[in-house]
């Protein structure tokens, strides 16, 4: 078409020349006219030309570019085919196996590690579990990215926020690493990984950190997260599965779900079904990069605990973090997509948190109704979790607690079972006349606000710094313990060597010791719960781990006040007593002063640890003069055996004679205190205020009868008629006072050696 043009063009220029030469002698034709008006225009004419040939070659390199494409697209999914065929010879194994590392105190990352393994292999994959102490990061972990293995990282955190021994170096060493320029930030590429913690949120500022960080620095050496960070919570109440084993089988459940999508069929597999190619012929979808179904149900939370974490990086991490935030669980640089199946699940989820958001705050449960905008207190009661989870129902039971209800528990005392047939009683008999054989040991609070080391329940009791369980009438609490108590004292009956006076007389308890376990000054009701003892004629001893001191200051009447004084110092407190509070030394100090303002009698109760907090004498009798209580028990530890969750052992448990040693330069140190009675069975003895030396004699007994007159006219007078401990003081025997050859023994029993036996740790 182009060149007819211009063949048109040639011949009308050369027509117009011959006629311009002939143009002098004869007139032009119309003709010659015409052609004379192309010629003068010839410009116009060029111009189109060149226009419809540059169109004619656009239309050209398109079809061309179009044809080329059409012909690329059945190779391109042939090859796809292929690839992710598994019975192809070029088919590529997306795990070759799973690595699950724990770092673990107690056992429940390991117990967690194994169940975890079971789930693995029940998928047909290889499972390996790894204690992360016998791993050394440095020569393997860059094994792990090319081996084609999935790790799992579970880690519990331990006092102030630190790893577990057995995680320790992998943790430094790992933090190293990911600050370290000689590594690079590549070092980890092709790593995949997910991560479980193990913690307790009641725990201010050191919740799971140490999954945080490790989950942080594994992402900051560009491992890929396979997973949202899973994180088990030990406080049930605030548990998102009413449990850490709850919160541990949800996380399960999903990373198996993830497992099975990424071994099944690929990246394939990860595809909802249409069109998700990219221009690189890639999968942009692939499993690893799909969001968690109702992963944004944690986005309020995980964000603020990314906050917590970034406080301590630098700008270019606090990035780094944002850009691979837990919600989204994506490779940098690719994009996620959530299908519209799932959207419905993705609401609710954020519907659940939003209101979670709304119902909680200041620590406190506060629920609306659609009808009066507050939800009714019975409401509110059902909405709160109970203290007593089923696998913690389970091993208190195993322990021999008599559970009640939600959140009490009793338990028969070795020394009750001891007076009863008449081989002596604890050292409450011998300081204040107790008979141990009508003792009840309970509690109506079986949480805790420390996990001291020393503890006899390894720590198998809940924690918490406040009420937040379903909560049990005291009514209910008091009677139910007291059956039990009486149904445990029945199975004495036609014992060999049980006195039947004694069992008769053990059948009505007298007296309860608040003591078993926990923080019974937690309970709500506790008030509630001494004026039924009291109506009963049961003496009551309290015993607090002195960190609610307004709960101190509103208790009523209680026949003996004890406040564990477990250090003397800010540190050593914190290493022993380890309290979930992060303002626990202002708040042990304002216990000891609110102590110090009770009339009825009070008691300092002080374990003694070996080189943990004997040395302290000075500090002692600082505090002691703070609170000023009628009497200090000195006891050495108690060793209750191995237990993960501490490192005591039988080398910090002082002899006998150290305890005396320590007593006697402590009295030296307290004017108006001398050393009163002596339990040498328990290695315990007895600091008195000398206003309970009358002539002479050391008036340590409590007369309980009156004690019973007196509450009562202090109930009956609405508390207008008050007592002091010297209202209802009774002389101590001469065989339970210090330097006595019985040593705290009552002469009336005899004294029973154990041998080759299994010791029994319980008692008060």
């Amino acid at each position: 078409m182009l060149q007819n043009l211009f063949i048109i063009i040639w011949h009308c220029s050369k027509y117009v020349s011959t006629s311009d030469m002939k143009g002098g002698k004869n007139e032009h034709s119309p003709s010659d006219s015409c052609w004379m008006m192309v010629w003068h225009n010839r410009l116009y004419f060029y111009s189109a030309a060149a226009v419809v040939f540059g169109i004619w070659l656009t239309l050209k390199m398109a079809l061309k570019k179009r044809s080329s494409s059409v012909e690329m697209v059945p190779q391109t999914s042939r090859a796809m085919k292929e690839k992710s065929s598994p019975t192809g010879a070029d088919h590529v194994v997306q795990v070759s196996g799973v690595k699950i590392f724990y770092g673990s105190q107690t056992g429940t990352a390991q117990g967690f590690a194994k169940d975890l393994a079971e789930g693995v292999k029940s998928l047909g994959i290889l499972a390996e579990v790894i204690n992360m102490k016998d791993y050394d990061p440095e020569d393997r972990l860059t094994d792990e990215c090319t081996n084609r293995s999935v790790c799992v990282f579970l880690l519990a955190t331990y006092t102030d926020g630190q790893p577990t021994e057995n995680a320790d170096w992998f943790c430094k060493w790992l933090e190293e690493a990911s600050t370290d320029f000689r590594y690079g930030k590549t070092y980890l590429k092709g790593l995949r990984y997910a991560v479980f913690g193990l913690g307790h949120s009641a725990y201010i500022g050191h919740y799971n950190t140490v999954s945080k960080n490790v989950d942080k620095w594994l992402w900051m050496l560009s491992g890929a997260r396979l997973l949202t960070r899973g994180q088990g919570d030990c406080n049930v109440a605030k548990s998102r599965n009413g449990s850490i084993q709850g919160d541990f089988l949800a996380w399960k459940v999903h990373f198996l779900s993830r497992l099975r999508a990424l071994t099944n069929d690929g990246a394939q597999k990860g595809c909802g079904g249409g069109s998700c190619m990219g221009h690189s012929g890639t999968c942009k979808n692939r499993p690893e990069d799909i969001p968690e179904q109702g992963g944004e149900e944690e986005e309020e939370e995980q964000e603020e605990e990314e906050s917590e974490i970034s406080q301590h990086d630098s700008s270019e991490e606090e990035e780094m973090l944002e850009s691979s935030s837990d919600e989204e669980s994506v490779v940098p640089g690719e994009r996620s997509v959530v299908d519209v199946e799932d959207l419905g699940h993705i609401m609710n989820g954020l519907k659940r948190t939003k209101s979670a958001g709304q119902n909680q705050g200041g620590g406190q449960m506060v629920r609306r109704s659609k009808s009066n905008g507050v939800m009714r207190k019975d409401e509110e009661e059902e909405e709160r979790r109970e203290m007593i989870t089923p696998a913690l129902r389970e091993a208190l039971t195993k322990q021999g607690y008599k559970l009640i209800g939600s959140h009490s528990g009793v338990k028969l005392c070795r020394w009750t079972k001891s007076m009863l047939r008449g081989r002596g009683g604890c050292y409450k008999h011998t300081f204040y006349g107790i008979e141990s054989h009508r003792c009840m040991e309970s509690t109506p609070s079986l949480a805790c606000a420390n996990k001291c080391v020393f503890c006899w329940r390894h720590h198998t009791n809940p924690v918490g710094t406040e009420w937040r369980w379903k909560m049990d009438p005291a009514e209910k609490i008091l009677q139910e313990a007291l059956d039990n108590h009486q149904r445990m004292i029945r199975q004495f009956r036609g014992v060999p060597g049980v006195k039947p006076e004694r069992y008769e007389e053990g059948l009505a308890a007298k007296h309860c010791a608040l003591s078993l376990v926990g923080e019974p000054i937690m309970y709500p009701e506790i008030n509630s719960f001494l004026r039924l003892l009291h109506a009963k004629r049961i003496s009551s001893f309290l015993v607090t781990n002195a960190q609610f001191p307004q709960e101190i200051r509103s208790l009523v009447p209680v026949t003996q006040l004890y406040v564990s004084v477990d250090a003397s110092t800010k540190d050593s407190l914190k290493k022993i007593d380890r309290p979930l509070f992060r303002d626990f030394w202002p708040r042990f100090l304002d216990s000891l002063k609110a102590l110090g303002e009770k009339r009825q009698r009070t008691v300092y109760r002080l374990t003694l640890v070996k080189a943990w907090n004997v040395d302290e004498l000075t500090a002692y009798s600082e505090l002691i003069a703070l609170g000023q209580p009628d009497f200090i028990e000195v006891k050495g530890v108690t060793y209750c055996g191995e237990s993960p969750a501490s490192s005591l052992t039988m080398a910090n448990v002082p002899w006998h004679q150290e305890v005396v040693s320590f007593v006697r330069q402590l009295a030296n140190l307290l004017p108006g205190y001398s050393i009163a009675c002596e339990h040498e069975h328990s290695n315990c003895l007895l600091l008195a205020h000398t206003k309970f030396q009358v002539q002479g004699e050391w008036w340590t007994w409590i007369d309980y009868d009156r004690f019973q007159e007196l509450v009562q006219a202090y109930e009956e007078s609405g508390g207008l008629e008050v007592f002091s401990a010297l209202d209802y003081m009774a002389r101590t025997p001469c065989w339970a006072l210090f330097g006595a050859s019985e040593q705290g023994f009552d002469p009336r029993d005899t004294r029973y050696q154990r041998r080759n036996k299994t010791k029994d740790i319980s008692g008060c």
